[in-house]
């Protein structure tokens, strides 16, 4: 990737034009990360690099973008530029094209503000780029206020970045942060859920907890996480802490969770503040089901894809299923572990017990009833919705009931015939007498 690249900006300066690696490449090549892409700036016009390159294509021509594939790999090739005001708080009002030092004074943070010449193999950095990196701090290029005004989503960015490479926050960009926490809602939703799921599945998920909580843009985006902090729980059942300090210790656990199973986690107990009570001792009953409607919601409101939402739903709803693992009958068993994503059932049960100091005893039994489920071949079901119907019975939701009462004695005598099983269902559900 890196040669292919150099041959871009060498064909580019055989034009007359400057050219440089860029941004999260330089950075990361400072880090020693393993960096994904390669961003390349040049001075040459979107027009010309299209000349030089005639099979890229503008993709953000406003913007001086053009994309190259160059030995299997896509380029992005962006033109040195300035910008105007951002008015809608997210794009400039204009675009100019200019040199290198002015289009690093326009990025965010000082990491990200390097150039890397691959001929000469030096840094070009403006914006003290360099250093920060060396310090590890993570701070705004200009005033912190200007470049969290110009793009508001540049603060749940800082977060992320920092967590991601294990960064501190500048004082100064922290303290801005603080001031205009607020204005992170003139953000879309769905730029503010694609940056929250990025936290939440990277390599330091609670420390962006703390982060958000400590800016004050947790209430902001995530009031109902703010709520559980100070909600104290039963010592005797979380020596850990409140729910927000359960919550933030269950992130923890988790290793490399899909977007999924990080947002059920964080939201697995948002129940718990509404539901509260204390008499005789503390608790929350319902709250597993007040929960998954209070996460339908947050899910709804993040613009979560509608087939994640129920996943997510589903996994807050059921996650204290397992405490009655070992008193469900045997059909009934069969079909909790043979439930979509039963993966992540586990893994949430797993890390919720483990945060609490909990025994991992029911999360044992459910491995090893899987493995057994899995050994045996599945059978064929001895009665169907048809022979309901044959047999008398009235489309509706009583099939389900009686399909699953045959699956459960399916499940507990290996040996029964159809014939016992419609016989048991006669018994069972006997039909009123015709009249």
């Amino acid at each position: 990737m890196q040669r292919a690249a150099r041959r871009i900006v060498e064909k580019l300066r055989l034009r007359g034009h400057e050219a440089f690696f860029a941004g999260g490449w330089v950075r990361d090549f400072l880090l020693r990360r393993r960096a994904r892409d390669i961003d390349i700036a040049t001075s040459a016009r979107p027009e010309e690099v299209l000349r030089i390159f005639p099979r890229a294509h503008a993709v953000g021509a406003q913007f001086g973008v053009v994309q190259v594939r160059f030995y299997g790999h896509v380029y992005d090739i962006a033109t040195f530029r300035t910008e105007g005001p951002y008015l809608d708080g997210r794009h400039p009002a204009s675009v100019d094209f200019a040199g290198p030092k002015p289009d690093a004074l326009r990025r965010d943070f000082t990491i990200n503000g390097l150039f890397f010449d691959p001929v000469a193999e030096r840094i070009i950095d403006y914006v003290g780029g360099a250093a920060d990196i060396r310090k590890r701090i993570l701070r705004t290029i200009g005033k912190p206020e200007e470049r969290f005004l110009e793009d508001k989503l540049r603060m749940l960015r800082a977060i992320r970045l920092a967590c991601e490479l294990d960064f501190r926050i500048a004082t100064d960009t922290m303290a801005a942060m603080r001031r205009l926490a607020p204005l992170i809602l003139q953000v879309s939703q769905e730029r503010i859920r694609d940056e929250l799921l990025k936290m939440l599945t990277g390599p330091a998920a609670a420390q962006a907890l703390d982060l958000l909580q400590t800016t004050g843009l947790l209430a902001a985006v995530l009031p109902e996480v703010e709520a559980m902090r100070g909600v104290e729980q039963p010592a005797e059942f979380h020596p850990e802490g409140d729910v927000y300090v359960h919550t933030r210790s269950v992130l923890a656990l988790l290793k490399d969770p899909s977007p999924v199973l990080a947002l059920a986690t964080l939201l697995h107990d948002v129940g718990k503040p509404p539901t509260r009570k204390a008499d005789e001792r503390v608790h929350f009953i319902g709250h597993e089901e007040v929960g998954a409607r209070m996460a339908e919601d947050i899910c709804r409101r993040l613009r979560l894809p509608n087939e994640d939402a129920q996943a997510v739903t589903e996994l807050v709803r059921e996650h204290l299923r397992f405490i009655h693992i070992r008193e469900m009958r045997a059909g009934t068993l069969r079909k909790f572990l043979s439930r979509p994503r039963l993966a992540e059932h586990l893994e949430l049960h797993r890390v919720d017990c483990l945060s609490s100091g909990r025994s991992l005893e029911q999360y044992d039994f459910a491995l090893e009833k899987l493995r057994e489920l899995q050994a045996v071949p599945a059978r064929e079901r001895l009665v169907s919705g048809d022979d309901l119907i044959a047999m008398g019975y009235p489309p509706g939701p009583l099939f389900r009931t009686i399909l699953d009462a045959v699956d459960d004695l399916q499940a507990e005598r290996p040996d029964l015939t159809r014939e016992q099983a419609l016989e048991e269902v006669r018994r069972a559900f006997p039909l009123p007498p015709i009249v």
